[in-house]
């Protein structure tokens, strides 16, 4: 029996009301196989392309490699984490581990998108600081930073929880909502960021005067991929922690807002395989917008190509 009254539950008591309807778990298991095979497929390709196939590192092929590898941590950690879940209450060594892993891949993720974003700001809107700032051996101490950042983040983030009752999200002894707190304040300042970059970039994009038809369909698929980068971010990263606001406001034990944490949890490690794809096409686009056209339009028009360097020197 579940400890449930009305819409009003424990945590625990929500999920076994959840697996006690039966569809829910059938349907997340399909999902999450799904996403599991497309990004293990998918990132796996963007490693060996990037690690292997391309001729020299740049900064976004060092934040893509990392973009990359944290996804497919992210991705064999879900099984593990939708198993803890099915487990009894409590604060075990396998439910303490493999949400530990999900959460820094998580949050590795939204920074790393977060540096890609400024990074293209930088080199479209600033391009003389971009000259002094920007190098493959900078990029990779940025991208060792946030790993540093993430996980010291979420080692204070297990060692409040512990002091409150529980890690685990299943636990049913937290009382407080410090884990919701580090949360939020993971991914509110990066959205920030990467609106405000992305916004710039567009800005960049529709004051380029067109040279001829190519450069602007390049600039106008640049445009639409910058769109597209942003929307990914935004549906599939927002809902999950607007769910966490109102929870955070709300209280825990709350049914539906523990449900719709569920149903917005799942659409965020769709991210993982959309990353592949998006940042892929945005980096193509980019570079077809950056490049020269040709030597003699280079030198006759070398003013408006200087205005957007390459960005993406994949």
């Amino acid at each position: 029996m579940s400890n449930c009254s009305g819409n009003n539950c424990s945590g625990s008591g929500c999920i076994e009301a959840l697996q006690a309807l039966g569809w829910p778990d059938h349907m997340l298991r399909a999902y999450s196989g799904t996403l599991l095979a497309l990004g293990l497929l998918l990132n796996g390709a963007a490693l060996w392309v990037l690690c292997c196939r391309l001729p020299r590192w740049t900064e976004t092929r060092v934040y893509m490699v990392n973009l990359a590898a944290a996804d497919l941590c992210l991705l064999c950690a879900l099984p593990f984490l939708l198993r803890s879940l099915r487990l009894p209450a409590g604060d075990s060594l396998f439910c303490q581990l493999s949400q530990a892993v999900f959460l820094v891949n998580r949050y590795m993720s939204v920074s790393l998108v977060t540096a890609i974003a400024l990074d293209r700001y930088l080199a479209l809107r600033h391009p003389l600081w971009a000259r002094r700032l920007r190098s493959p051996g900078r990029a990779g101490a940025v991208c060792a930073g946030l790993w540093l950042l993430v996980a010291s983040s979420l080692g204070v983030r297990w060692w409040l929880g512990r002091q409150e009752g529980g890690f685990c999200f299943s636990s049913s002894a937290r009382e407080h909502s410090s884990g919701s707190v580090f949360s939020l304040l993971g991914f509110y300042p990066p959205l920030a960021v990467v609106v405000f970059c992305s916004l710039q970039v567009l800005a960049a994009l529709a004051r380029r005067p067109a040279t001829d038809a190519a450069q602007a369909e390049a600039t106008r698929k640049a445009t639409r991929m910058v769109w597209a980068n942003l929307l990914v971010f935004v549906v599939c990263f927002l809902p999950l922690h607007l769910v966490l606001t109102v929870r955070l406001a709300w209280g825990r034990g709350f049914c539906p807002l523990e449900y719709a944490l569920l149903v917005t949890s799942s659409l965020s490690n769709a991210n993982c395989c959309l990353d592949a794809v998006c940042y892929y096409f945005v980096a193509r686009e980019f570079q077809e917008v950056s490049a020269p056209r040709s030597s003699a339009k280079a030198c006759s028009g070398q003013d408006s190509v200087s205005m957007i360097p390459a960005v993406d020197r994949l």
